[in-house]
């Protein structure tokens, strides 16, 4: 309506000179420049509707037309609303770009997907979990790059209200929680986190349940049985008495001795406070241990004991648990006239107590498990030697607290050797006291 009102002034305009024109020179002359007027006016007012045209086909506001009166202004408004919707834009795709930083620097896999559950954007968790690759994958349907039933009816039925729990490819151990959450109207944002970890803990805590159970329950069944006999036989010979409570006080043994591993595991696992440090004294330990080795030995192994380095400092009750499941472990599984060395020098500048046989050896299939809980190479030859299972899971988890680790050597047939080596900050530097041929012999 401007454009019209402002052509309807310009002719009103010309209608004065056109007037005067006619007065002088006649009727023709002044309406053949009323004539020549509107058509330029017209010609004008085209020529800037085809600025105004051809800028619509891509408006920027630096090629924005420039024109005086109402055209001008309309083109003004038209350049304030560009300018406008450049600054929006410019903050969409600043908020975007922080979006997706944000999201890159997620650890957790995030992929958006379109209406039609196809690639859109992922960020470089998702790109390792899943393998997928910017330049390949876009726009590709997410149900076939994770080719899984599980996976696919889960995005096809739509119901998002519980993740899903997805394991890998049969080489791909790992194990993914993945939830869908619809956005945008019909958009939707696949997030997927790593719980392999936690899986493997809930694994281990039903293995350890399970385990301690069979554990208990052998013994107990071996207690309640002996028991029934001796309550049922009030008249039952005297040396048959004997030797049930003989076994029943073997098996009460058993169990107090898991109770009591599992007592010290979960103390050395759930420690609440810094552990108390003091300097052992390690001639001292090296006694006790040979002491109790020789004990649950009788007289049936040889001991040899090399002390060539100082005291340590950490906690001395922990210190002893550990070496002495060493030492332990090597009695029960060295046969009868077996020998079993320690020792404790000083290797590459660095504390290492070691333990070592000539017993049965161990298969390297199993070397990397022996310190799980309950892990028995033999479980046979365990049960008949008393073991719980425990011992080498104590060791590990006393000597995480030195921050020490072990080192196992082993070769099926020929024995075995267990280092724990420990940082050379917890080495106190002191003259021995007491001899090699002394530890013997105590």
């Amino acid at each position: 309506m401007n454009l019209w009102m402002s052509l309807a002034l310009r002719l009103s305009l010309g209608a004065v000179p056109c007037l005067v024109v006619a007065a002088f020179f006649g009727a023709v002359a002044g309406l053949a420049l009323a004539t020549l007027l509107l058509l330029l006016a017209v010609i004008s007012h085209w020529r800037m509707l085809n600025q105004l045209r051809k800028w619509l086909q891509s408006p920027t506001t630096e090629t924005i037309p420039d024109a005086a009166g109402a055209l001008g202004q309309v083109f003004a408004d038209l350049y304030r609303a560009q300018r406008d919707q450049e600054r929006s834009r410019a903050r969409l795709a600043a908020s975007l770009e922080r979006f997706r930083e944000a999201a890159g620097a997620l650890p957790d896999g995030v992929v958006m997907l379109d209406p039609e559950n196809r690639i859109d954007w992922f960020n470089p968790a998702a790109q390792g979990q899943f393998g997928l690759d910017p330049e390949r994958d876009s726009g590709t349907l997410v149900t076939n790059l994770l080719r899984q039933p599980d996976f696919t009816a889960y995005i096809q039925q739509g119901d998002f209200s519980e993740p899903l729990l997805m394991r890998g490819a049969a080489a791909d151990s790992r194990v993914f929680s993945i939830v869908v959450i619809p956005f945008a109207v019909s958009n939707r944002l696949l997030l997927s986190r790593d719980v392999s970890q936690i899986e493997r803990v809930e694994t281990m805590r039903r293995d350890f349940v399970a385990n301690v159970s069979h554990e208990l329950r052998t013994p107990l069944t071996v207690i309640m049985g002996f028991l029934e006999h001796l309550v049922d036989d009030p008249a039952m010979e005297q040396q048959t008495r004997m030797h049930f409570l003989k076994l029943l006080h073997d098996q009460a043994q058993r169990m107090n001795r898991l109770v009591d591993d599992l007592l010290t595991l979960s103390k050395l696992e759930n420690r609440q406070q810094p552990m108390h440090e003091e300097i052992v004294d390690i001639p001292s330990l090296l006694s006790i241990l040979v002491a109790d080795g020789k004990s649950l030995s009788a007289g049936k192994h040889a001991f040899k004991v090399d002390f060539a380095a100082g005291n340590l400092l950490g906690s001395a009750s922990e210190l002893r648990s550990a070496f002495g499941n060493l030492v332990s472990n090597a009695v029960r599984y060295t046969p009868d006239g077996g020998t079993i060395s320690l020792r404790w020098i000083v290797e590459a500048g660095v504390p290492v107590f070691s333990v070592a046989d000539n017993g049965l050896g161990i298969a390297p299939e199993h070397l990397p498990r022996l310190t799980e809980r309950f892990y028995r190479v033999d479980k046979g030859r365990s049960a008949q030697t008393g073991g719980t299972g425990l011992g080498l899971a104590i060791v590990k988890h006393a000597l995480l607290n030195h921050q020490a680790r072990l080192e196992i050597d082993s070769t099926l047939g020929a024995g075995s050797t267990f280092k724990a080596i420990f940082p050379s900050t917890r080495m106190v530097a002191v003259e021995p006291t007491t001899t090699v041929s002394a530890l013997v012999k105590t």
